[in-house]
């Protein structure tokens, strides 16, 4: 692996795991009281818990087509956002976070392993890179939307 690959790599885990320009995602749900997880502010289509699920969904589905042509994305919008404003209890809120993170990790270990820059076999075109600036981006994007329903709570 060249120097400037490996550093690319570097930098992809990285943005991949937050904390560069923005707040990353264990920083924006941490302390984040069970009772408010529900909660929608006025004027707000979202609940803290409606963003990390859709994170969740949204970032396994770019994992798992990244991986296997047999894969079947959920069909968009409906299937990518719940229903339910809150999780059910504490458990399927820890196990979305824990999920998370361990799509993540699966993630960063495959940009370790393959070529990047070669189109996904069973895509249009898509390449792994492409796929690590749209996970980047997507939970970005949508941990700072975390962060304003926290503030307008008041709770950040």
């Amino acid at each position: 692996m060249s120097d400037q690959h490996k550093t690319l790599i570097d930098e992809l885990i990285h943005l991949l795991q937050g904390g560069n320009a923005h707040a990353s995602f264990d920083d924006a749900i941490k302390d984040l009281p069970a009772n408010l997880r529900g909660v929608k502010p006025d004027d707000m289509p979202y609940s803290v818990w409606q963003l990390v699920e859709h994170i969740r969904i949204a970032q396994w589905d770019m994992l798992e087509f990244s991986k296997d042509g047999s894969h079947e994305s959920p069909n968009w919008p409906d299937d990518y956002w719940p229903k339910d404003p809150a999780p059910k209890d504490d458990t399927a809120w820890d196990k979305t976070v824990k999920e998370i993170q361990a799509n993540l990790d699966e993630f960063v270990k495959l940009i370790q392993t393959v070529d990047i820059y070669a189109p996904i076999p069973h895509g249009t075109g898509q390449t792994i890179l492409r796929e690590a600036l749209q996970i980047a981006d997507h939970n970005s994007y949508h941990t700072g939307e975390i962060i304003a329903v926290r503030r307008m709570l008041g709770a950040w």
